[in-house]
């Protein structure tokens, strides 16, 4: 009997999460499809009903519902802790979130241990609890920056210890820049469409900085390619995107999916996508 599993989001169609587990599939010869859902926000509860009802046994959830969907789902203790859930499962009535999975397994891709590095993270969204989380279990100093600065500093006080939190203006952002190991952006800002935005300044970027942008579609966000034009480590979001649903399919499956040919399957797209 085919297994379906999905993920729901809005928008949903630059999504290549079906390319990537449906490769997975294939490469293990396992009778499962992945397929995408357009869920608006007013219908989320819905959704989640009728996937329930419709026999689907596992979900993924991208934005913008990562944390408006624990109001359906009981949340296991990370995802409870983190604040969001970006995995379902429907067997186990249960939702997860690996995105934590996905910030650790693309930082160690790269030889990147987090260890007590200084972190700049943009944004205050569902990702970025899950990539915040991260940096405290592994005890760096968090410096949050969002546009709405009230936002970032709510979760600045959930986390506690020595994470603060700071607006996006350049004069605050640039000494905290120039101080940090690594900045991490966790903001849609450069996604496919709007592919020609930065979500900051690139004249703060230094050398000696490590780039890391959870935006995968384009796999180069122009945040990216100006990092790199200073000299700067850069991991694009095809590898969070690939560990996170690793895990997923963990989840879901209970068996080790190909790594190697997920990725794959996502640059490929990529690819087809910008040539």
């Amino acid at each position: 009997m085919m297994r379906i599993f999905g993920v729901i989001g809005d928008p949903i169609g630059h999504s290549l999460s079906p390319r990537m587990h449906n490769a997975a599939y294939r490469a293990l010869e396992l009778e499962c499809t992945y397929l995408p859902f357009r869920v608006k926000s007013e219908d989320l509860s819905e959704a989640i009903r009728g996937a329930k009802a419709l026999g689907i046994q596992g979900l993924n959830v991208t934005v913008p519902h990562k944390e408006a969907v624990m109001a359906f789902i009981d949340p296991d203790p990370l995802a409870e802790r983190i604040g969001a859930v970006n995995t379902i499962d429907f067997i186990r009535e249960k939702g997860y979130n690996t995105d934590a999975f996905g910030v650790t397994g693309s930082l160690r891709s790269a030889g990147i241990d987090l260890g007590d590095k200084r972190v700049l993270m943009l944004g205050a969204g569902g990702a970025s609890r899950a990539v915040a989380f991260s940096c405290v279990e592994a005890g760096c100093k968090l410096v949050i920056s969002n546009r709405t600065k009230e936002k970032g500093e709510r979760l600045a006080d959930e986390l506690g210890g020595s994470v603060t939190a700071i607006g996006l203006e350049r004069e605050r952002i640039a000494p905290v820049i120039a101080e940090s190991d690594i900045l991490i952006n966790t903001t849609s800002v450069g996604m496919y469409p709007e592919v020609d935005k930065i979500p900051i300044d690139p004249d703060l970027l230094h050398e000696d900085l490590i780039v890391f942008d959870l935006v995968y579609n384009p796999q180069k966000t122009m945040l990216l390619g100006e990092a790199e034009r200073r000299g700067c480590l850069t991991i694009d979001g095809v590898k969070m995107l690939v560990y996170q649903g690793a895990e997923s399919f963990r989840i879901w499956l209970g068996v080790d999916p190909p790594l190697e040919v997920m990725e794959e399957a996502v640059r490929e797209g990529l690819k087809d996508m910008y040539g």
